[in-house]
C-alpha cells in the first residue's frame, strides 16, 4: 500500500508504554483515493544523508480538515 500524506497543525498527545509523547496528525490518502490520517511521533532522515531540504520542508503544515481538527485530545491520550 502507498500513501501520501501531509503534516497538519494537529497535535495531540499519546500514551505509549506509559510515557506521554506529542503526535503531530498528517492527514493524506491511499493510491486508491481513500482517506486516511495518520499519528506520527517520530520521523527521520537516513545516517550519512543530506537532509537540509528534509528539515526545510518539515516545518510545513497546514490546517488540518474539520474532521481531524474535531478529534479532542482528552480521547487519545
Amino acid at each position: 500500500m502507498k500513501v501520501t500524506l501531509e503534516s497538519t497543525t494537529k497535535i495531540v498527545h499519546l500514551i505509549v508504554e506509559g510515557r506521554e509523547v506529542p503526535a503531530r496528525i498528517w492527514e493524506g490518502h491511499t493510491e486508491s483515493g481513500i482517506a486516511c490520517h495518520a499519528y506520527i511521533t517520530r520521523i527521520a532522515v537516513a545516517d550519512g544523508l543530506d537532509a537540509s531540504e528534509f528539515e526545510r520542508e518539515l516545518v510545513e503544515h497546514r490546517r488540518a480538515t474539520p474532521e481531524i481538527a474535531a478529534i479532542p485530545t482528552r480521547l487519545i491520550i
